[in-house]
């Protein structure tokens, strides 16, 4: 089975190179345009998914528009069977109708629920207590096909975006490895998508990222830890904003106010409406992220 795989960042990489690792036959890999960055902005960085299939010597698309004559060509000339997409931009259906077999999409959760661009984001700040993947068969609507296959996954207390994201992206390449196995099989009972079930996860926008201390710790407490490390909930000190990277719930009533800060020489604490949180890693504009202690014992009271 002749395979396309599309996708860009680290998290697409995984399902690839399991791929790759099982004999697979992936003819050609579509991936994001090469950007400059890194210091000074001057220097040319390839997507990581790029980087793999060059060292697997595997044919690397870059398309700026996907709907331009020369793209569809030369993703024709593949004549792959079907289509694997993680990670990765809306395609048009000139370009997910293309294989015979169709395209097929690895997403993080377990839908219908949190639709959208940032379902591990939003699983964690609405307390999930379970996610997984799912891989289903595109069609127009975002998120909406057919489902392959779901494989759930528990969303530890401490869990942060980072630390599920990669727990997801392991069992979601092997998830993208049976979807290909079911295809070739083709032992696959689509299962349809549920409307009235499903539930968003929009895209994150810096106005989205403001903690909101006058709710309870877990509440707060669950929303840091699911903008965290990247894209990073803050909230304002010093005139600076101030990213909370990890921290501790506490619950208790005080006196305090929601939004006081009670520094002193080991602990930093932000009240909320039924106790605080207590800051263990922090980033301010500007600086480098520190371990608390390294704040305050650099920190001018």
């Amino acid at each position: 089975m002749k395979i396309i795989f599309m996708g860009t960042p680290d998290f697409a990489v995984a399902s690839l190179k399991k791929l790759i690792e099982a004999g697979e036959q992936v003819v050609a890999v579509v991936t994001a345009s090469d950007k400059f960055g890194g210091r000074g902005g001057r220097q040319l960085l390839e997507s990581p998914v790029k980087k793999y299939a060059l060292s697997q010597n595997i044919p690397v698309l870059q398309p700026e528009k996907m709907k331009s004559k020369v793209f569809l060509n030369e993703l024709a000339s593949f004549k792959a069977d079907v289509q694997i997409v993680v990670a990765f931009r809306m395609l048009p259906e000139v370009v997910w109708n293309m294989p015979s077999l169709g395209t097929f999409n690895l997403h993080g959760s377990l839908l219908p629920k949190y639709r959208g661009a940032a379902p591990i984001n939003w699983a964690i700040i609405r307390g999930e207590k379970e996610t997984g993947v799912t891989s289903f068969k595109l069609k127009h609507e975002i998120d909406t096909g057919d489902i392959v296959m779901q494989e759930s996954l528990t969303i530890e207390p401490d869990d942060t975006a980072g630390t599920l994201h990669d727990k997801m992206m392991e069992l979601g390449a092997s998830v993208v490895l049976k979807t290909i196995q079911k295809l070739k099989a083709r032992h696959i009972n689509f299962i349809q998508q549920s409307d009235e079930e499903a539930t968003s996860a929009p895209k994150i926008f810096h106005e989205n990222l403001l903690i909101d201390f006058s709710q309870e710790v877990k509440t707060v407490y669950n929303f840091i830890r699911g903008m965290s490390p990247y894209p990073g909930a803050y909230f304002t000190f010093e005139g600076l904003e101030t990213k909370i990277i990890s921290c501790k719930p506490h619950l208790g009533l005080y006196v305090s106010k929601p939004g006081d800060v009670l520094i002193n020489k080991k602990q930093f604490h932000v009240f909320c409406l039924d106790g605080y949180i207590e800051i263990e890693e922090l980033k301010m504009e500007g600086k480098r992220q520190m371990k608390v202690q390294d704040f305050l014992n650099g920190w001018k009271h």
